[in-house]
């Protein structure tokens, strides 16, 4: 690194030899805010023409090379690259040198060679760039914590905040945690609470919902269990790019906004009086207030929104249902935490969908729901509807019997297992 002019200064003092790339990152900053070049100069101790030669560059820059290449020369690119894949990490970059490309070098080595990326990449965190979703195309979701006092003590909330982004009227919800059940929770609130399913619903890669995404190839591998529950409601998943939470800029402003005015100084009885809470000020406050970007209340605004979003009358909640595949057993039965379910004899063999909600479980073969019954609270238990069983010898009905009742082990003619193993018994 090139020594600053020496010399004698005006009040007698000399000039620092040498500038540090974090300072001259702070002479960058100073000039945005309006500091002028000799105002700078005098601050950091060194010459105008250096601070001149910096700003010109953007950010730190050797003055002038030596004739030699050194070790990272012609590696521009690549470390550039790197660096922005690696988030500013620049032991990680000096690792992969090493490993990809047989080459040792110091830390420190690494850090000179990509300091002026690192203004890129802060330059990069603050972009925001500014953009208006259709009425009922997206909800933006996210969770935030906040240690509020409850029931006297000090504890944490989990705040659940939804927000539409055109109307940005939001829900907001609490809960003891953050686990996969209470995104599914606050999900189906605000879908309750708005009346209707937007187009995609955008996260932030929390675990949770998200397995895999890459910050390279942008390859989002959502989990199952989530992209089921997507199914459920109908709705597609988007995912931020890693590290850009900022593109979920308006749900990012929405979990703050709860956070300050919602909740801040305040206590709870409990946490249900807390949710209790948030309901109400969503509905006298966060609705009602004059939205800084739109120029309306968020009120007004979802009136044209309210008509694109999907109404789901009817539909459970995913919690209460689960989507199965099946293979109908030998004696007319598919087994569902261990009870066993009758379908018509004639599907013995066949792969079918069985859908247990709202304490019914049904059986889809194709199309066609084929068995329904009423859900069994107990466990090993065998729900029969003989109807099913027309053709197999059953038995005759005792007196009294219901449906629910144990049935004979062998429920069809030897003749037709006879068939269906290929032989004779």
């Amino acid at each position: 690194m090139r020594k600053c002019d020496a010399g004698p200064r005006p009040n007698g003092s000399r000039e620092r030899e040498m500038l540090r790339p974090d300072e001259v990152a702070r002479m960058v900053r100073l000039h945005e805010l309006g500091w002028g070049t000799r105002r700078i100069a005098k601050e950091f101790r060194c010459s105008r023409n250096t601070v001149k030669r910096h700003l010109a560059a953007g950010g730190w820059a050797p003055h002038g090379r030596s004739g030699r290449g050194g070790k990272l020369a012609g590696l521009d690119g690549w470390l550039r690259e790197r660096f922005h894949r690696h988030r500013g990490n620049a032991d990680v970059v000096r690792q992969e040198l090493l490993e990809e490309l047989s080459i040792a070098a110091s830390l420190r080595t690494v850090e000179r060679a990509v300091a002026p990326y690192r203004r890129e990449l802060a330059a990069e965190a603050k972009a925001t760039l500014r953009f208006e979703t259709p009425p009922g195309r997206q909800l933006q979701i996210d969770f935030g914590e906040s240690v509020v006092r409850i029931g006297g003590e000090r504890a944490r909330a989990h705040l659940f905040v939804a927000t539409l982004g055109y109307s940005r009227r939001g829900y907001a919800d609490a809960f003891a945690n953050q686990r996969q059940s209470s995104w599914f929770a606050g999900l189906e609130g605000a879908f309750r609470h708005f009346g209707g399913v937007p187009e995609e619903v955008l996260v932030d890669n929390p675990k949770p919902l998200v397995a895999r995404h890459d910050a390279a190839t942008r390859e989002v591998e959502f989990n199952e269990r989530f992209l089921a529950f997507a199914a459920h409601w109908g709705f597609r998943p988007r995912a931020c790019a890693p590290y850009r939470a900022r593109t979920k800029g308006k749900d990012e402003r929405g979990v703050r906004y709860v956070k300050e005015n919602a909740v801040a100084g305040r206590e709870f009885d409990s946490l249900e009086s807390l949710r209790a809470h948030l309901a109400r000020w969503q509905r006298e406050v966060a609705d009602r207030r004059l939205h800084g970007t739109t120029g309306e209340t968020p009120l007004a605004r979802f009136e044209r929104e309210a008509e694109r979003l999907r109404p789901r009358p009817g539909l459970p909640p995913f919690g209460q249902l689960r989507d199965l595949v099946r293979t109908v057993h030998a004696d007319c039965a598919v087994v569902v935490d261990t009870n066993a379910y009758s379908v018509p004899w004639r599907l013995i063999g066949e792969r079918v969908r069985v859908v247990a909600s709202g304490g019914r479980v049904r059986v889809h073969h194709g199309a066609e729901v084929v068995a329904e019954h009423a859900e069994h609270a107990g466990r090993r238990q065998r729900i029969v509807v003989r109807e099913h069983l027309a053709g197999v010898n059953a038995g005759p009905r005792r007196e009294g019997e219901d449906e629910g009742a144990a049935e004979p082990a062998l429920l069809r003619p030897l003749d037709e297992y006879a068939a269906v193993a290929g032989g004779r018994f």
